[in-house]
């Protein structure tokens, strides 16, 4: 059934591929954060593991809640890797190091680099998109990327 909820068509498809885009970058985030609770050595290992643990969990949660607002307003959210790798704008840099900090500094960049994209995105879609539910949802992922950036950020 065609949604309905006083946005043109052409607005709400815009507004997917905002999302989707965001989908895209919080798996990459997801599974790099992931990837340093799996890795993680050195004398902080438990302490760490545990805490890149409880922001892979934040993820998930952001990751279902914007696949939902995608769907929502009458779109289909993006499911594979394929479609991830081409709509992200982070990268998979890799590391060698295995220690807190290298983990915390690329982790930091992701977020504060998700949390620049956010802003960028507030006008377009409140404004321009004319899409205020979105815009509302947009800006709880930014508090919540900015939570999660200052706690990296205290680590280091």
């Amino acid at each position: 059934m065609k949604t309905s909820i006083g946005i043109t068509p052409k607005n709400l498809l815009e507004v997917s591929k905002v999302l989707n885009v965001l989908l895209a970058d919080e798996h990459i985030l997801y599974i790099k954060t992931r990837k340093a609770h799996w890795n993680i050595e050195g004398k902080d290992f438990l302490t760490m593991h545990n805490f890149f643990e409880d922001q892979y969990k934040q993820i998930e949660t952001i990751i279902d809640e914007l696949a939902e607002r995608i769907r929502t307003i009458g779109h289909y959210a993006v499911g594979s890797l394929t479609e991830f790798l081409e709509l992200t704008h982070l990268s998979e840099k890799s590391n060698s190091k295995t220690d807190s900090a290298t983990f915390m500094k690329i982790l930091l960049e992701d977020h504060e680099s998700i949390i620049i994209h956010i802003r960028e995105q507030l006008d377009k879609v409140g404004e321009d998109l004319k899409d205020e539910g979105t815009n509302d949802f947009l800006t709880g992922l930014l508090k919540a990327h900015e939570k999660m950036a200052w706690m990296l950020r205290a680590h280091l």
